[in-house]
């Protein structure tokens, strides 16, 4: 058997951190995570992703991540119920990290805690034009230059025809 996830993108908000009874911290966030396409309407959807993490990565994460931080998680799909304040049986799907990345520099962070947009993701996590993002070359005349940034464009719209997508 296998599960195994691994994701990237930005926190919703800020972390909540607790404790157990026995004195394990747990840290709770959600994950906004960009889809590799557009919509019908040309505009690029995410995913609303919770994540667990349990002991002193969770203080880490407490401590060091913020609203609209991009953050790597891997870890396991986990899946529990409990009974409600209803008396309803509430179940929960959620990501159990076993290792969460910090993926930008604190200084970045801090200019986008008041602006978090889910759209913002960079290129280079699946999209893109592989041509000019590529670090084997371009494709124009001048030739390819092995020093060009592959993320120049970051922030910039795509331009995508139905022919590229995978489906």
């Amino acid at each position: 058997m296998m599960n195994r996830v691994l994701l990237v993108g930005r926190l919703t908000k800020d972390p909540e951190l607790r404790y157990t009874p026995g004195g394990a911290a747990v840290a709770t966030f959600t994950l906004a995570v960009n889809r590799a396409f557009t919509n019908q309407q040309g505009e690029r959807e995410a995913d609303f992703i919770n994540c667990v993490v349990w002991r002193k990565p969770a203080e880490n994460v407490a401590n060091y991540l913020k609203k609209g931080s991009l953050a790597g998680v891997d870890g396991r799909l986990q899946t529990r119920n409990y009974e409600g304040q209803d008396g309803k049986r509430v179940y929960v799907t959620e990501v159990v990290a076993e290792s969460v990345q910090f993926l930008e520099s604190r200084g970045n962070n801090n200019e986008q805690r008041g602006s978090f947009n889910p759209q913002s993701q960079p290129s280079g996590f699946g999209y893109g034009d592989q041509a000019q993002n590529s670090p084997f070359g371009s494709s124009n005349k001048q030739g390819a230059n092995r020093n060009d940034d592959p993320f120049a464009n970051v922030g910039q719209p795509i331009d995508i025809s139905d022919d590229d997508l995978p489906f």
